[in-house]
């Protein structure tokens, strides 16, 4: 099998700066804010909500670090965010896709270094009103395909990397596709091991499918400790996929060269002291103006009664897709409850100063906690306060607090 490139012939004219624009646009029946022409920007940091434990911090060039609770918790390294803008190409999202065209095999990696300029590509980049979804586009107008993959949260699962492929074309054409997360840690891997001894962790990784079900399983062989004595580790982070039949799965990263290189793929079933992955592999024939979509689902600190729960849900619920997209809407209407109850829901004639008004109140209640009831408050906890915030007031009002 032989890659083909497209780059002959092209005008210098495609590869110009491409002005970058914002705005408030509907998107996938929800409002985001649109920037287009992302790439040309110097990568920034975004940080992604839930209104559960979820926590995200992600680079505008995809690199990431995601978790629940604290960083304690995490699903891929806990590092600064210089670090993570540095390594967007080994941690978080990747896909790589070989489009047969014209009797051609062309390679296309979205939103890789490694291929700018080869193709005549648009980039932008969209982040919901409520700040809990983030999605990256990719539009490749020379082979006339757009892939897009979105971040976002459900309470129950964890969290959902919903992929779309789109062919953009009047022809019919035919995708093979490498996509998932890399980079994925084990659970029990606490922030100061992982950046103080990144490699030894490295060495206890294991990383196994259950072929079933298609979860990724990674935990460590043993809780790294420095006593002689047994340790073991009894939870995992997982990782798991819908939308796609009969896939080949790969739980590390050893392939992508020979994806590349168009090379068959072999699924690995237990890999160990390797830096854990997720991908699925499969063909696919998209027909004129046709869209493609699945999902990864990941999630952190799992014990074995959550993994045989997941796995009987997978196997067994037709309707799991469905109930997914269900918990994510509800993570939403919750989000925006919680942010209500604080005044953080405000309408004017001017879209962008609501939605500032929104994460600003939402980012203070984050670190201060909101109201349980409205603004009543118990007369007790009201007392209590007064009676050391202001003492002399408490002394000379105290009829009023009886």
């Amino acid at each position: 099998m032989t890659h083909k490139s497209i780059f002959l012939g092209k005008n210098k004219a495609d590869f110009m700066t491409h002005e970058v624009k914002g705005a408030m646009i509907n998107f996938e029946n929800e409002a985001y804010y649109k920037i287009e022409n992302s790439n040309e920007m110097r990568p920034f940091f975004m940080s992604i909500v839930s209104d559960s434990n979820h926590w995200m911090f992600i680079s505008s060039n995809g690199g990431l670090t995601a978790g629940r609770k604290n960083s304690e918790f995490s699903l891929f390294p806990y590092y600064t965010d210089d670090k993570i803008t540095e390594s967007a190409d080994i941690t978080g999202s990747k896909a790589i896709f070989q489009v047969l065209k014209n009797g051609n095999i062309y390679l296309w990696e979205p939103f890789s270094y490694r291929q700018v300029g080869l193709y005549k590509i648009k980039q932008n980049l969209y982040k919901n009103t409520y700040g809990n979804k983030v999605v990256f586009e990719e539009i490749n107008e020379d082979l006339g395909v757009t892939f897009r993959y979105q971040w976002s949260s459900t309470d129950t699962y964890g969290f959902v990397k919903k992929s779309t492929f789109i062919n953009n074309s009047s022809d019919q054409i035919q995708v093979t596709f490498l996509d998932g997360l890399q980079n994925i840690i084990p659970s029990d891997v606490e922030t100061d091991l992982q950046n103080s001894r990144s490699n030894l962790v490295d060495a206890y990784k294991k990383s196994e499918l259950q072929i079933e079900s298609g979860i990724g399983v990674y935990a460590l062989s043993s809780i790294i400790v420095d006593k002689a004595e047994p340790s073991e580790a009894l939870k995992a982070n997982i990782v798991w996929s819908l939308g796609i039949e009969n896939p080949t799965y790969l739980l590390s990263s050893l392939q992508l060269d020979n994806f590349r290189k168009g090379n068959e793929l072999f699924q690995e079933v237990d890999v160990k002291a390797e830096k854990g992955a997720y991908f699925i592999s499969a063909d696919l024939i998209l027909e004129a103006n046709e869209t493609k979509q699945w999902y990864f689902v990941a999630n952190v600190n799992q014990t074995i009664g959550d993994i045989q729960k997941i796995s009987k849900a997978i196997n067994n619920d037709q309707n799991l897709l469905e109930i997914i997209q269900e918990d994510i809407a509800l993570g939403t209407k919750k989000l925006v409850a919680l942010t209500g109850a604080a005044d953080g829901v405000q309408v004017t004639n001017d879209s962008l100063v609501n939605t500032r008004h929104f994460a600003n109140t939402l980012f203070n209640i984050m670190r201060g906690g909101t109201f349980d009831d409205d603004y009543n408050i118990e007369k007790e906890d009201f007392v209590k306060y007064i009676a050391k915030a202001n003492k002399k007031s408490f002394k000379e009002e105290r009829s009023c607090f009886k």
